[in-house]
């Protein structure tokens, strides 16, 4: 295996007597290469969009999210979530009630996500951090107030200076609906606008509004211990995966911990898909690339018949001819795989320290550069396809090859 490995290395950098064969293997190398580098930045690439959206949610998602599979709501005040704010890697956890209702403005109807979320709200998220108009206030000590996303604060028609307030109007959960007077089976609350949000998510931006657990409470008519979600955050290097484990061994079944990824489990799923259709489509072409190879391994038979005659005569089988000429052609695909590679990675790195291609004028993107994430499973991967593309398409030939010189 050794002597035909050496062979295979020799004919790779010995000088042929048809100079053409030096050109369709460098051309091989190069064509692999290229395809190589292309799938490591276009990965990269879609790593730092998916980085890019995961912040843009992390800024309104907590940590961890407790929901319950049997109700739409329940009680907090059940001695398991007190152990659970104990736990050592626990920053604080803090109750939430989310709720559809309608938002009356002026001559304006719309409906909403309204979620009542507790004073520490503020300190526990980076919302400060997305506000782009007015201050994060929920009660200013005499009258409610609201944080609502830019796209449903466009559609009722309102800023965060206005000094008119809303009304918001939620169905009764506890009176039946009087079909004479329906109106009188709603609920009814007024809140001012303080603030407005932008986590730059349409899921976020048109529909919620935030406002004081206070004042969802009455409109939705839940208790002070009552609570659709219990939203938990976590201390500066805690590991998620320790802490949902601890949470789910406390909590029974009938309770879900969602991470960050399955509170958005649809659209980075839909991320994940895209990611993979890509990697399929890259591999398509580095297979494309690879199968120069045989073009190269062709006409290196033909140019070295004496010498395969030479080594029949020495006792070389017809596997070990072959051999040489797999190694061969795996020779020239692991070497553009490796250059492909490296001349990814520093693309990736110029981009990142450069920001060389840019998104537009930038003034109409979140960000003016696109964004890179290397992730070393990606490299892996990569190199693996490549190699094992080149194995294949040298695999043919190399058998070809001795075929003709035993049979």
């Amino acid at each position: 295996m050794l002597y035909q490995l050496f062979i295979a290395w020799r004919y790779l950098f010995a000088k042929k007597r048809l100079n053409a064969i030096n050109i369709v293997s460098g051309v091989a190398a190069a064509g692999v290469a290229v395809a190589t580098a292309a799938m490591v930045c276009v990965l990269s690439v879609m790593n730092g969009f998916g980085e890019l959206v995961e912040d843009m949610f992390s800024q309104f998602d907590p940590d961890l999210k407790i929901t319950c599979t049997t109700s739409k709501y329940f009680d907090t005040a059940d001695e398991r979530f007190r152990r659970i704010s104990e736990l050592p890697e626990i920053k604080d956890i803090s109750r939430t009630i989310e709720e559809n209702a309608l938002i009356r403005f002026s001559d304006k109807q719309v409906s909403a996500t309204v979620k009542g979320v507790e004073e520490k709200f503020r300190s526990l998220t980076n919302i400060d951090d997305i506000l782009t108009d007015g201050d994060f206030q929920l009660y200013d000590g005499a009258f409610e107030r609201t944080v609502m996303g830019r796209g449903l604060a466009n559609s009722v028609g309102i800023g965060a200076h206005f000094i008119t307030g809303m009304r918001l109007y939620a169905p009764s959960r506890t009176k039946r609906v009087n079909m004479l007077a329906p109106e009188k089976s709603l609920r009814e609350e007024s809140v001012w606008i303080s603030g407005v949000f932008a986590v730059n998510q349409m899921k976020y931006d048109d529909n919620y509004m935030l406002v004081s657990i206070g004042l969802a409470e009455r409109l939705f008519e839940y208790s002070d211990t009552e609570a659709t979600a219990v939203e938990v955050f976590l201390k500066d290097g805690a590991s998620v995966k320790s802490a949902k484990k601890k949470i789910r061994a406390i909590l029974p079944n009938d309770y879900k911990v969602l991470d960050r990824f399955e509170q958005q489990e649809d659209f980075f799923r839909i991320l994940e898909i895209e990611k993979l259709l890509t990697f399929l489509l890259l591999t398509m072409i580095i297979l494309i690339a690879a199968l120069n190879i045989v073009g190269s391994l062709s006409m290196l038979m033909l140019d070295k018949r004496e010498d395969i005659a030479v080594f029949a005569t020495l006792g070389a089988d017809d596997k070990g001819i072959r051999n040489i000429f797999l190694f061969e052609g795996w020779l020239v695909s692991s070497l553009g795989a490796i250059g492909g590679i490296l001349l990814g990675l520093v693309l990736c790195y110029l981009q990142i320290r450069f920001s060389l291609i840019k998104l537009g004028d930038g003034t109409n993107f979140i960000i003016s550069a696109y964004p890179v994430a290397v992730e070393p499973t990606d490299i892996i991967a990569t190199l693996i396809v490549v190699l094992l593309l080149g194995f294949i398409t040298a695999f043919i030939p190399a058998r070809q090859a001795a075929k003709s010189t035993f049979h």
